[in-house]
């Protein structure tokens, strides 16, 4: 129970990074293209994880000398298949930020809290009452807080929407792969699959030039450091031995933390709609933890 609990607040700590750095993104956007961007923060988060991976790997050099070849084939699996979903979905969602609003993308994204259960059902996780009502409540919630005008289908709104269906795809293929091998190698191997699939639209349709990459070095340094090198690998770690439904419900609190940060930061002013919004997500993340009588989900 303990652990498990560890694992919920390093979930927190992501949707909490993953929040905060919303203002990254927005800003990175005003120097380079959406593939530029994911391209340099996807390869600054591999690079940050590879002293870590050095370090850990001294540690743990006398306890793990019985690695199998199906170990590093599972592993570079698991990477390759994370590292094309990601980005895949991160690229569609800062493509979507081009066409809509902040607002409608984040509440349009954080619809994989509905989307993990049901391809969940698909692959035979069973899911209780309680979390499904805890699901319909947090997307309740994200429309009171996303959703400040008149929601309406366009092309942007479309592309955010395939973004949240393959971002369900990402947080499934983790919760596969996380329990089998080493996790920050797992993200250490997916941020650079996804730098190097990002690289080949961005050499091809942006062609960015050096100093537009160096005028965006702060957000790129918070968004490939902390919300790709730390959040992600967090994401991974934390994933273990927790319910994917649950984990995708903590994750959702990405919503509302943006909201936050977008208050603390740039002096935005939560509106009673959007207060409603935020006291429905955290009411629906709480209620889906609840253990239930026959389980502990």
């Amino acid at each position: 129970m303990r652990h498990k609990m560890i694992n919920n607040l390093l979930l927190l700590l992501t949707a909490l990074i993953w929040g905060s750095a919303f203002v990254a993104q927005s800003v990175g956007m005003d120097y380079i293209g959406p593939f530029s961007f994911n391209c340099v923060r996807s390869v600054l988060g591999g690079i940050v994880l590879m002293p870590v991976i050095w370090i850990m790997g001294r540690q743990k050099k006398n306890d793990h000398n019985d690695k199998s070849d199906t170990d590093y084939k599972t592993l570079l699996t698991g990477g390759i298949c994370c590292g094309i979903a990601l980005a895949a979905a991160s690229s569609l969602q800062q493509i979507g930020l081009v066409y809509t609003s902040a607002g409608k993308a984040g509440f349009i994204t954080a619809l994989y809290i509905v989307i993990v259960p049901v391809m969940g059902l698909f692959l035979g996780k069973k899911t209780g009452v309680r979390t499904w009502i805890g699901v319909a409540l947090a997307a309740v919630g994200l429309y009171f807080l996303c959703i400040t005008d008149g929601f309406t289908i366009s092309t942007g709104d479309l592309i955010v929407l395939l973004c949240a269906v393959v971002f369900s795809i990402h947080i499934l293929l983790i919760d596969h792969f996380s329990p089998k091998v080493d996790g920050v190698r797992l993200s250490c191997i997916q941020f650079f699959v996804s730098g190097i699939l990002c690289a080949v639209p961005m050499l091809i349709v942006e062609q960015p030039q050096i100093g537009e990459i160096l005028a965006a070095w702060q957000p790129l340094l918070y968004a490939g450091v902390l919300s790709s090198g730390a959040a992600y690998t967090l994401q991974i770690i934390a994933q273990k031995n927790t319910d994917p439904t649950v984990a995708s419900l903590l994750l959702s609190l990405e919503s509302v933390f943006s909201v936050i940060a977008g208050w603390i930061i740039l002096g935005e002013r939560l509106s009673g709609r959007e207060m409603f919004g935020c006291v429905l997500v955290f009411a629906a993340v709480v209620l889906a933890q609840l253990p239930s009588r026959s389980s502990g989900t």
